[in-house]
């Protein structure tokens, strides 16, 4: 069986609306926001400065620091306040994403910390918020090395479709529906972290991954008019 038409009328290849901005939090040292059409993320950052307790401190690098939480009315069932095994894993998936391309050895014996919240909720948060994380780092001033650009592929039934939302996300019909999500490097094109929820053969993996990247070079142009637009 075939997915053969999304139900919001999307292309396959075709991501929700998306929207960045930076500069949103006034006492952040950078900030941003990025949304996939109803999931909105705001990432803030806060540093370097110094580790505590000192024992920590390392003196020929930092350390990236990222906390992933969902705000108790970002879904339609009030979350329960305070971390949870999900956003402890997506805190520390989030700093594998990031930390390839953050220049931690120029930063010794300091912390960098991200934190992300998720306003609205509808699937694909974990990548709306490594996006906006990366784009908050760049307008704190951090050194980089490129930036980050995420987005959720979705094989539903045999079909592979770009940025999952949680009616695709949830589909039962046929195959039902697998989930991946995953990160680039702007520049080079590298992956930087990669999750798969539920079955894939290895060259529908591989096709996957060459749909994510072609989106990822769309974010990444979003990401970048964000930045530049803060500057005029």
């Amino acid at each position: 069986m075939a997915y053969t038409k999304r139900y919001d009328g999307r292309k396959f290849d075709e991501t929700r609306k998306m929207e960045a901005k930076v500069g949103i939090i006034k006492n952040a040292n950078g900030s941003a926001m990025f949304r996939f059409g109803d999931t909105i993320a705001i990432a803030s950052v806060y540093g370097p400065r110094p580790l505590h307790p000192q024992h920590l401190q390392n003196p020929q690098k930092g350390i990236l620091r990222c906390n992933y939480d969902m705000i108790s009315f970002s879904v339609g069932e009030r979350i329960r306040p305070g971390p949870s095994r999900r956003s402890q894993e997506i805190s520390k998936i989030t700093e594998w994403a990031l930390s390839s391309v953050v220049d931690l050895d120029a930063y010794p014996n300091t912390v960098v910390d991200v934190h992300i919240e998720i306003l609205q909720a509808n699937a694909s948060t974990r990548c709306a918020g490594i996006n906006a994380a990366a784009i908050a780092l760049a307008q704190a001033g951090i050194s980089m090395k490129e930036l980050v650009t995420s987005v959720s592929i979705g094989k539903i039934d045999k079909t592979l479709v770009v940025d999952v939302d949680k009616t695709e996300e949830d589909y039962e019909e046929g195959e039902g529906a697998t989930d991946i999500a995953m990160s680039f490097k702007s520049a080079s094109g590298e992956l930087s972290h990669l999750q798969l929820d539920g079955k894939i053969k290895e060259d529908e993996l591989r096709e996957a991954i060459k749909v994510g990247r072609d989106a990822c070079k769309k974010i990444y142009e979003v990401q970048k008019k964000a930045l530049k637009d803060m500057g005029e």
